[in-house]
């Protein structure tokens, strides 16, 4: 991902903000410690993992009480921002700083809570052929980040003051936007502080659910961005995707889909255009063609006007072998009225992201 991703998310939670008509001064802030570990998601960093990363999560969160339909169904969230700042504790890595848009979830009369953020970061030591080439892990100095949190939290503890503890995973990539993009999944715990402003009394609104009852509608969504593959140097390049689909709700909180991509990947034709020349061994003929087709099946939550997307792909049309016919799709997307939406996505093979797609679809 990069930077356009957590500017989408943020304008949609902005979004949510912006249309509620919670009462005033309903607002908390936490401050969190955390240490940990980088991952060994994969053995190309392995001489990466040195030290044990520190750092600070500073979150922002305004209340809901149910006066939008959706907040009941979701236990009344909190909707926020988060700034973390995290020292790799390596000389290669750097340090990252990121910000985040973050949806609070809590389950088990409200005691522990799941953070979820996505944002952008800045790491300060990213890949430099000639100062840096240690770093597999970031080719960028702008990174996606996301974040999850599990906390023990409780509030109001002692007057304004609560308490919060548990386990932290944040995840830096640019999901192939520049090589080499190996990147990194820290496991920390974490232990910090909340302050509640408790200027306003507010009790939690309790609604009758609704029954959504509406026909299979029809999606056609153009989708396009800039990737590269792994080959460190060989350029960035543009690429298309032209996607149908159909899709049914079940109820006001979730829906399914099934349908068809049509992917042009210019990343691809460089691809086998260097392979053809550079490994003459492997077969390759110079105008195997670089287009693929796939069809999906997927699901979408709705939280307000946004939901995330989640489909599972098969290639029907493979003329070259990358990374295996099996692809997978994640992402936000965000409705204008009943039928026009944005879409943010990440498509990749298994843990191996390809891309950040950036759409505009509409729903008939």
């Amino acid at each position: 991902m990069n930077p356009r991703v957590f500017l989408l998310f943020l304008f949609a939670v902005g979004c949510c903000f912006s249309q509620s008509d919670e009462p005033k001064h309903n607002y908390a802030f936490d401050v969190s410690a955390f240490y940990g570990s980088i991952i060994l998601h994969n053995p190309d960093i392995s001489h990466l993992i040195t030290e044990h990363p520190a750092g600070l999560v500073l979150g922002y969160n305004r209340k809901t009480y149910g006066r939008e339909n959706w907040q009941q169904g979701y236990n009344y969230p909190d909707l926020g921002a988060s700034f973390v700042y995290q020292d790799m504790v390596n000389p290669t890595l750097g340090k990252n700083y990121g910000l985040y848009a973050h949806f609070n979830f809590y389950f088990f009369q409200r005691n522990l809570q799941v953070r979820i953020g996505q944002g952008a970061a800045y790491t300060t030591n990213p890949y430099d052929r000639n100062r840096n080439f240690r770093n597999n892990a970031y080719g960028s100095h702008i990174l996606s980040s996301t974040m999850l949190m599990f906390n023990y939290h409780k509030e109001n503890i002692y007057k304004n003051l609560g308490l919060k503890a548990g386990l932290s995973i944040i995840h830096y990539s640019n999901a192939n936007f520049k090589a080499p993009n190996t990147s990194t999944n820290t496991l920390a715990f974490n232990l910090g502080l909340v302050y509640t402003l408790q200027q306003a009394e507010n009790q939690y609104i309790r609604r009758e659910k609704i029954k959504v009852t509406e026909p299979i509608k029809y999606n056609l969504i153009f989708r396009g961005g800039v990737n590269a593959s792994d080959n460190i140097g060989h350029g960035e390049y543009p690429f298309y995707i032209i996607s149908g689909y159909a899709d049914k709700r079940l109820s006001q909180k979730s829906a399914v889909h099934m349908g068809a991509d049509v992917f042009f990947s210019n990343f691809l034709k460089e691809l086998i255009e260097f392979q053809s020349v550079s490994f003459p061994e492997n077969d390759i003929a110079a105008d195997t063609d670089y287009k693929r087709v796939g069809i999906f099946v997927g699901h979408e939550m709705f939280i307000n006007k946004l939901s995330v997307i989640a489909q599972l792909g098969y290639y029907v049309y493979y003329p070259y072998d990358f990374e295996g016919r099996v692809y997978n799709r994640v992402g936000l997307k965000r409705y204008f009225g009943k039928k026009v939406f944005g879409a943010v996505t990440l498509k990749s093979h298994g843990a191996k992201a390809e891309a950040v797609e950036f759409g505009i679809g509409i729903r008939l």
